[in-house]
């Protein structure tokens, strides 16, 4: 028998998630995303992917600035639906609003939970050097990410991956997680298993960790650079302009840290040399490499700051 469902989410990583649980039947009572917020050059009021795809599916929207209000927690209990699917909402959830839906709240979160609880978890696991991460989907609970794991799909971390491929694939798979915890829901055979291990955390991203800093290895800054890549991008200096970089490779290379070894963007770290791909600067678009040195020449023997 389909269940009444709540959708909370809110970006694009939310998106297959509500469409997977619409696709296999169940009755999405309410969706809750983020208020529209200014997007875009024009900084005009952009509705949320999740908003704008329940439109389309015809579904019910609720956009509260805030869940610790009485009055939407009031809407959420009137509901009386069997359960809430949470995907990357961006608020959090008091304990009147985990308890209204009768088998409560369920989260995707993208990690080996208790490794990267917290905001990025994605890019966290990346600029770690992580070889492994999941999709995990977990009774939720007062604490941060502390629930219990109801289902978990481990996804390989590829040496070209990037924030944004993860995050894609991290979506798909987890997307295609919820019909078999909903299934079990329906069965009253959830199955949860406790967190185990020693917890790290997954802390949002400060705009200072983005600088490049040449005297790290170029493994460590390979994973910087990819972690951060589309957002907020690792950056350097070149000509005396901000670039950021959203892609390089590590290669064998020797000199003092920033020091440009060809011409063709190999740059000395403190362990090895980066070969910087694809780049950004100030302004502009994505470019490769070779468009960037026609308008900005970078000469050997040069040395980044």
């Amino acid at each position: 028998m389909p269940l009444n469902v709540v959708f909370m989410g809110t970006p694009e990583f939310a998106v297959p998630s509500l469409a997977e649980i619409v696709a296999n039947g169940h009755h999405v009572v309410r969706v809750y995303t983020q208020p529209p917020r200014k997007a875009g050059r024009g900084q005009s009021l952009t509705k949320s992917p999740v908003h704008q795809f329940a439109e389309i599916m015809g579904l019910p929207v609720e956009t509260p600035e805030s869940f610790r209000k009485p009055s939407v927690i009031d809407g959420l209990e009137a509901l009386k639906a069997d359960i809430a699917c949470v995907v990357a909402y961006g608020q959090i959830l008091p304990q009147r609003a985990l308890d209204a839906p009768t088998h409560g709240c369920l989260n995707l979160h993208a990690s080996l939970l208790p490794r990267w609880r917290g905001a990025a978890p994605v890019q966290r696991a990346i600029m770690a050097g992580d070889s492994q991460t999941a999709a995990q989907i977990m009774q939720m609970e007062k604490g941060l990410d502390t629930g219990a794991i109801l289902l978990s799909e481990t996804v390989p971390i590829r040496p070209i991956d990037t924030a944004a491929t993860l995050f894609d694939r991290l979506a798909q798979t987890g997307a295609q997680m919820w019909p078999r915890v909903l299934g079990a829901v329906e069965r009253g055979a959830l199955s949860p298993t406790p967190q185990q291990g020693e917890p790290t955390y997954a802390h949002k991203i400060d705009k200072a960790e983005a600088r490049i800093d040449w005297t790290r290895s170029a493994h460590e800054l390979d994973c910087l650079i990819r972690g951060l890549s589309p957002f907020p991008g690792a950056w350097c200096e070149m000509g005396g302009k901000r670039v950021k970089v959203h892609l390089a490779k590590p290669e064998n290379g020797t000199g003092q840290p920033g020091e440009v070894l060809d011409d063709d963007l190999l740059i000395a770290c403190g362990t090895g040399a980066l070969r910087l791909l694809q780049v950004q600067p100030a302004g502009k678009g994505k470019m490769n490499a070779d468009a960037f040195r026609q308008g900005t020449p970078v000469a050997k023997g040069e040395t980044l700051p």
